[in-house]
């Protein structure tokens, strides 16, 4: 059953076993103590005030390894949502992704105890340099055995524009003008910089790295000027695997030139069906295979051994939602303040500088419904802007197996609401029946996470554009 509003709906007809394609899993977190749920932090079952210890996140990385998940794919805003009610109040009360923690710092650690599953690491081309974002996620990849993603984000907060050094965010377009360009002298340092095999360390020869193999970035953009080499050599994947989130129309251009893998987020299949659609056609006309991008839904699973124990599962866990947390999240998202409206108002569409994606899932909604202030604040307190599949590991199983046949996804970005049960619950009940189904397409240890997510080699692919920047050693 899914629950779209947070109430259990009717049940679907299974779907045959092995009628799927095997599909990948992501887990969706954040270092922070709410993600996608506002107040469910305060459910018994709730761990995640130790979310600033590392042993939670090691021991988080395990469990959804277990479970046989692709990836953990770590969230991250740099700065406090403060436009709902002009101010940070109901952020900083709900614990709304603040505190938040550098993801980059615990993925070392996070490798360390695991074997095959790979980390997305979420950073802002819009204020990281470019030289320095090539050294750190070099420095991942080389740490984590070529099991890194970068998630290219180019920020959607005034708040974070007006402490990392600007008066307000550079206008939405514009952000991805800067992310072409710092991509481009991103596959300079990753791709073009130091020849494969360059760093030799020739003990006869007394020569750790042949300068004859190490070239100049040479990169003077309108925006970005990197002119010498690389700080550091690439890691195992070369340029590290790629993840965009963007859904706007800017958004998805950035994504079908640079894109390995971009995540979905729709509250109904004809949402997310209409973003597969679009990507694969993109795909084809900018000269890509139609499948050169992995594209992940993202849902947030309430299970439990029965569909009965499930809806009473996620009846307990509307008693703990915080609305107001829910609002500032959204107002967050879209840039828009919604406190004092009217809670019955249909919503209007406007155009922002922020995330425009989150607001148009629900003006534009393909199925033609109207939503409400009150349905928006109903359906992002359990979730965020997915859906919630609620019962047991068959009919979660088979819902699944549903919103892949009709999206055409790649796999699913799980959420959790309650932290880390949910995800604990799913890999101990929902990934054992996947796998009797032979529809859990897990990774193996020994490869990096782009041969474990595209099935190919650890390197970039031809037909992507970062491919041109490389150096034949």
């Amino acid at each position: 059953m899914t629950a779209p509003d947070g109430a259990a709906a009717p049940d679907v007809a299974p779907a045959p076993d092995g009628a799927s394609t095997p599909f990948l899993l992501s887990a969706f977190e954040m270092m922070t103590p709410v993600h996608q749920s506002p107040g469910l932090w305060r459910h018994p079952e709730s761990r995640i005030a130790e979310f600033d210890r590392l042993a939670y996140w090691t021991r988080l990385a395990r469990t959804v390894e277990d479970g046989g998940f692709s990836a953990l794919f770590l969230a991250d805003v740099l700065g406090l949502y403060d436009v709902y009610g002009g101010g940070i109040e109901a952020t900083v009360r709900g614990g709304v992704q603040w505190p938040v923690l550098d993801p980059a710092v615990a993925v070392p650690a996070m490798a360390a105890a695991t074997e095959r599953i790979g980390f997305g690491v979420t950073a802002s081309v819009t204020y990281e340099r470019p030289y320095l974002l090539a050294r750190t996620l070099a420095t991942l990849d080389h740490f984590t055995g070529g099991r890194v993603a970068w998630n290219i984000v180019t920020s959607y907060q005034d708040s974070a524009a007006r402490n990392l050094g600007l008066d307000r965010q550079i206008p939405h377009d514009a952000r991805y003008d800067l992310a072409d360009e710092a991509l481009h002298a991103l596959y300079r340092l990753w791709e073009g910089s130091v020849e494969p095999g360059a760093v030799r360390f020739d003990r006869a020869a007394g020569v750790v790295a042949d300068p004859d193999r190490v070239h100049p970035a040479a990169v003077a953009g309108a925006h970005v000027r990197v002119p010498d080499a690389a700080l550091t050599h690439p890691g195992p994947q070369g340029t590290p695997y790629l993840f965009q989130a963007g859904a706007s129309a800017r958004g998805r251009r950035f994504a079908l030139d640079h894109a390995e893998a971009v995540f979905a987020i729709g509250p109904t299949p004809a949402h997310v069906r209409r973003f597969v659609d679009q990507t694969r056609a993109g795909l084809t006309e900018a000269g890509r295979s139609a499948d050169a991008i992995r594209v992940l839904a993202m849902v947030t699973v309430v299970v439990a051994e029965t569909d009965e124990a499930a809806a009473q599962r996620l009846a307990g866990y509307a008693e703990h939602v915080d609305v107001a947390g829910a609002l500032a999240l959204w107002g967050g998202w879209t840039g828009v303040d919604v406190a004092g409206l009217d809670p019955d108002a249909p919503l209007e569409h406007v155009v922002t500088d922020a995330n425009r994606s989150a607001l148009a899932a629900f003006t534009e909604d393909p199925s033609g419904r109207t939503w409400t202030l009150r349905d928006v604040a109903e359906f992002v307190a359990i979730g965020g802007r997915g859906p919630v599949i609620v019962g047991s590991p068959e009919t979660v199983a088979d819902e699944l197996q549903r919103w892949q046949a009709e999206t055409g996804v790649d796999g699913f970005n799980v959420s959790a609401a309650v932290r880390p049960a949910d995800l604990e619950r799913f890999a101990a009940l929902v990934s054992p029946e996947l796998r009797r189904r032979g529809v859990l397409r897990e990774p193996e240890p020994g490869r990096t996470l782009r041969e474990n997510l595209s099935g190919a080699g650890p390197a970039l692919p031809a037909d992507h554009r970062g491919h041109a920047f490389r150096t034949a050693g």
